[in-house]
C-alpha cells in the first residue's frame, strides 16, 4: 500500500513540475532577408531561453509583411523605416505601431556606368522606388546631391511633380523598391534602399555616388499591431534586438556604415 501511495505521490509531483514549467510562446516576425532576417537569427537562442520561439517569416517586398501583420498572420515585422510605416497606415487604413527603433540603412545613388555625379549626362535616366515615402526619400537624396531642387513644402512624400529645378533634365523610372537593383544596368543611376542594395552586392560607402547622411530620420523599427507594443514577448524581442550582441554584429558585418545601430 505504501509503495502504491509513494508512486501516486511521485506521479503527482512530476505532473506538478510539468504544469509549473513555463509554456513556450511562438512569436512570428516578418522580415526582409538582409540584414533584418540575419539580425533576427542572432537572437533566437536568447529568446528561446526566455520561453519564446522566434519564427522568422521572410518577405521580399514592403507591402505583404504589413498586410500580414494587420491581418494577424504574423505578430510583428522588422523591415521598414518609421516614415514608411506611418505613410502605409495613412494610405492603407492599417493600424501598425512602432515597438522600438533598431537601425538605419543609409540609401545611396548607384551607377554601373558612371563613377561620379559630375559624369551623369544630360537627360540621364534615374531609377527610384515608386512607393510614396521611399520615392520622396530618394528625391530628397538627389536634392542633397545638388542634382534637383524640390518645392519648399515638399516633404518625405515628394514626387517628380514637386521638382522645380532639374538642370540635367533627369528622367525618372519609377518601380517597386525591390526591383530597383534589377533595373540598375538599364538606367544611368538608381537610388536603392539598403536592404535591397546589400543583397545585390552594393556597398554604399564604396559604390555609392552619393550617400544619405548618418543622421537620417529613417530608422528601421519593429512594427506591431497597435495595442501590442507592451506585450511581454514583443518587449523581449525589442530588448534582444537592442543588445550589445546585435550592435557588435552590425559594426563587424557593416564596418563601412551600410547599417548603423541607433540604440
Amino acid at each position: 500500500m505504501k509503495k502504491i501511495l509513494s508512486a501516486i505521490i511521485a506521479v503527482a509531483a512530476v505532473a506538478a513540475l510539468a504544469s509549473a514549467k513555463p509554456k513556450t510562446v511562438t512569436l512570428k516576425v516578418g522580415a526582409t532577408p538582409e540584414p533584418h532576417a540575419e539580425i533576427l537569427k542572432l537572437i533566437q537562442k536568447d529568446l528561446k531561453a526566455q520561453g519564446i520561439k522566434l519564427k522568422i517569416v521572410e518577405f521580399t517586398d514592403y507591402v505583404t509583411p504589413n498586410k500580414a501583420l494587420e491581418d494577424g498572420q504574423i505578430d510583428a515585422n522588422y523591415f521598414q523605416h518609421l516614415p514608411y510605416m506611418e505613410s502605409f497606415n495613412k494610405e492603407q487604413g492599417t493600424h501598425l505601431a512602432n515597438a522600438g527603433g533598431i537601425h538605419i540603412e543609409p540609401i545611396a545613388l548607384y551607377s554601373r556606368k558612371y563613377k561620379s555625379l559630375s559624369e551623369l549626362p544630360a537627360g540621364a535616366k534615374i531609377g527610384v522606388p515608386n512607393d510614396p515615402t521611399n520615392e520622396g526619400r530618394a528625391l530628397l537624396l538627389l536634392q542633397s546631391a545638388g542634382l534637383i531642387t524640390l518645392k519648399d513644402e515638399a516633404g518625405i512624400t515628394a514626387t517628380p511633380l514637386d521638382i522645380v529645378s532639374n538642370p540635367k533634365n533627369l528622367k525618372f523610372t519609377e518601380v517597386e523598391a525591390a526591383s530597383v537593383p534589377r533595373i540598375l544596368p538599364d538606367v544611368d543611376a538608381a537610388v536603392i534602399n539598403g536592404n535591397y542594395a546589400i543583397p545585390a552586392g552594393l556597398n554604399a560607402s564604396k559604390d555609392g555616388l552619393f550617400v544619405e547622411g548618418a543622421d537620417s530620420p529613417y530608422v528601421n523599427v519593429v512594427a506591431v499591431k497597435a495595442g501590442h507594443e507592451n506585450d511581454a514577448a514583443i518587449k523581449a524581442l525589442v530588448k534582444a534586438l537592442q543588445s550589445d550582441t546585435v550592435r557588435n554584429w552590425i559594426q563587424k558585418k557593416y564596418p563601412n556604415g551600410d547599417v548603423i545601430a541607433v540604440f
